[in-house]
């Protein structure tokens, strides 16, 4: 990672978990950046929650495709913000969190995912909320995260 990150926590799964969760993240960077490395059960989304908000209050669009064909759409007033997939094979998923600790804008996000199947996917997340983000929960949509895969928070360091 560039100098400017600074790990702030990992997990790597010692049992299967449909959830990994951030929590107590001080205000100390511009940006957060988190990287899950890992396989799940079968193919699903990976989705982002944060401040243990579950209600209606995320978006997200999605690209996504497989080297043949092309896809998109549109999820609003969703409980969590959907920004990747991951497979069976080997994938990686990154959400950038931009300005997450300024409390008068909502907080916007960029997933990227990618498969050694030849899967790939961009997203941008939208949280309808001016309050800082204090915690991360990575979650699935039923599938679990399998033993072993990392999950790991940067902070970006201010300028």
């Amino acid at each position: 990672m560039a100098s400017t990150y600074e790990p702030i926590a990992t997990t790597t799964l010692g049992s299967a978990s449909t959830s990994v969760t951030f929590s107590s993240i001080t205000g100390s960077y511009t940006d957060l950046i988190l990287v899950i490395a890992g396989t799940m059960s079968s193919g699903d989304a990976t989705s982002v929650q944060v401040n243990s908000d579950t209600g209606s209050n995320y978006s997200s669009t999605r690209l996504y495709g497989d080297g043949t064909t092309a896809t998109s759409d549109r999820l609003t007033s969703q409980t969590k913000s959907a920004l990747g997939l991951m497979m069976p094979a080997q994938s990686v998923f990154t959400v950038h969190f931009m300005n997450y600790s300024n409390t008068t804008t909502y907080k916007t996000f960029l997933g990227r995912s990618s498969a050694a199947s030849g899967y790939v996917e961009t997203a941008a997340g939208l949280w309808r909320s001016t309050a800082a983000i204090t915690s991360i929960t990575a979650t699935t949509g039923g599938q679990t995260y399998q033993t072993g895969s990392t999950f790991t928070l940067y902070g970006i360091k201010a300028a």
